[in-house]
């Protein structure tokens, strides 16, 4: 979900395409109106929150047996942190929303304590250099009562002002790295928030696309008018012109418009969700964004959802829904938002899984359990957040 160490596949800075960037949707675009009514949401909750409490051992590297997914990705050595520390912000997540006692969340939050406490989790936070101020900040963000004196805390001490400071970050990794430093109680050199709000790509994107849009238009245009051109061409021809022609040249016609694409790139998307996150701090406050800047932001995110919805895009789905939360939406009143709910559902297996980044990506229940983890537990997860803030902001 998320270029956090909590949410994001990759752990270098900066957000990463998803898997579905190239996908290409499995029966075609689908309108977000062709959708069933009844979006699901209760089932879509207890689902995969069911599934990820059976499925704790998973998230724990240090399980006796547990068992890997086998990938040639070299920032693989930081999968076990990065599961782990998912779990950290949904329960961390979770505990704010909803105080009172949940056998799921408390169970959920023992596992994470358990592992925050291990002697060799800091080696899981910095096996993978690119990352490692990120997941220490992140650790030490997240962490659970009970930990102040857990092991990884030492690793806090060994960050330097180079590992804190602006320079070489754009604003968007520098909104990323106050947010985890503030949370962790870490000093840095990071502008104000509001002045990252002013910065972020919340405010600058949906000039972005409108510009971007405006140009297609302007070539789709162009491409239509070469279309007719050539077609009175073609229909002036004589039929022995025609007859001439065939065979030696093939078909002639100009290219129709291009395939469908959504109003920014896929990393850009990813750059927008979490900036909401954490401008508002997962939902707890508002974005912090200039006058007008909402409404914009809002907008955007709506158009992108309704792509996301279209081609299967689960993971970025579910983060645009939280988007819209973040930004102050009843996102299940949303015309977007309710086709979302109701297509996650739609995608939700029997045993309560979101089974991957998109339908060109899922996996398979004929995958190894390691394998079906691995691809099926971040979207899950993310989903199960999604739900959480649907539910809180519904009844707040």
């Amino acid at each position: 979900m998320t270029t956090t160490p909590g949410l994001h596949a990759d752990p270098t800075p900066g957000p990463a395409p998803a898997p579905a960037t190239t996908a290409a949707p499995v029966s075609g675009p689908r309108r977000t109106d062709e959708c069933p009514p009844d979006h699901g949401l209760e089932r879509l909750g207890v689902g995969t929150l069911g599934w990820i409490g059976r499925h704790l051992d998973r998230f724990d590297p240090f399980t006796p047996g547990r068992g890997a997914a086998a990938s040639p990705d070299p920032g693989a050595a930081h999968r076990p942190a990065k599961a782990a520390l998912e779990l950290a912000l949904l329960t961390h997540c979770w505990t704010r929303l909803g105080p009172g006692d949940d056998p799921r969340r408390a169970e959920a939050t023992a596992r994470v304590r358990g592992i925050w406490q291990h002697p060799g989790f800091p080696r899981l936070l910095t096996a993978e250099p690119r990352g490692a101020t990120q997941y220490r900040l992140a650790c030490a963000a997240l962490a659970p009562a009970g930990t102040e004196d857990a092991p990884f805390r030492a690793g806090l001490a060994r960050l330097t002002a180079a590992d804190l400071a602006a320079a070489g970050r754009s604003p968007y990794q520098r909104l990323e790295l106050r947010y985890y430093a503030d949370k962790a109680g870490v000093a840095h050199t990071i502008e104000s928030y509001e002045e990252l709000a002013r910065r972020n790509v919340l405010v600058a994107l949906p000039a972005t696309a409108l510009a971007r849009a405006r140009r297609r238009e302007v070539l789709d245009s162009r491409g239509a008018l070469d279309k007719q051109g050539t077609q009175r061409a073609r229909d002036a021809r004589s039929p022995q012109d025609i007859q001439d022609t065939q065979g030696t040249q093939g078909t002639q016609d100009t290219p129709g418009p291009g395939p469908d694409e959504p109003p920014v790139t896929v990393p850009e998307a990813y750059a927008l969700t979490h900036s909401a996150f954490y401008l508002s701090d997962f939902a707890r406050t508002g974005p912090g964004l200039p006058d007008g800047a909402v409404a914009d932001a809002a907008a955007l995110t709506g158009r992108l959802l309704d792509h996301s919805v279209r081609h299967d895009w689960w993971d970025l789905t579910a983060e645009l829904v939280m988007t819209q939360v973040c930004l102050g939406l009843d996102a299940a009143a949303t015309p977007e938002g309710a086709a979302a709910i109701a297509c996650l559902s739609g995608a939700q297996r029997p045993d309560g899984s979101i089974p991957g980044r998109s339908a060109a990506t899922r996996a398979s229940t004929a995958d190894p359990a390691a394998e079906y983890f691995a691809k099926a537990y971040h979207t899950t997860l993310v989903t199960a957040l999604m739900t959480l803030l649907l539910v809180a902001g519904s009844t707040s």
